[in-house]
């Protein structure tokens, strides 16, 4: 899993925040008004992110309606596992993460952990 670049990532929040797949003019429109995008420069950016399997595609009329191929959480979670095999001992980054979390969600891992040996 590759991270994403800055408008990569602008446009997955788009489309996770999204209750459907969107055409291109629907992401090109939910995109901050900070800088003058392109259709054009929105498209290729979502047909890379299907290149790289972030999102599914389907053709609706003329148009490609695009959706996330998985969910924002998942992608996380993805995330910290390729953060983790980086590492040379998993185990110690794992103390290492462990020991950051604030109490409150260090309780919250401990019963999510205590649930899934059940």
């Amino acid at each position: 899993m590759k991270g994403l670049g800055e408008l990569e990532a602008q446009v997955m929040e788009i489309l996770w925040s999204a209750e459907s797949a969107l055409a291109v003019r629907q992401v090109l429109d939910a995109l901050p008004q900070d800088r003058n995008r392109a259709y054009t420069t929105v498209m290729t950016v979502l047909d890379n992110l299907h290149r790289k399997d972030f999102v599914h595609r389907e053709r609706v009329g003329r148009a490609w309606h695009y959706r996330p191929a998985t969910s924002r959480d998942a992608h996380v979670a993805g995330l910290m596992s390729e953060a983790l095999d980086t590492g040379g001992d998993r185990t110690a980054a794992l103390v290492h993460f462990v020991e950051q979390l604030p109490p409150e969600e260090a309780a919250e891992l401990r019963a999510l952990l205590d649930r899934s040996r059940e």
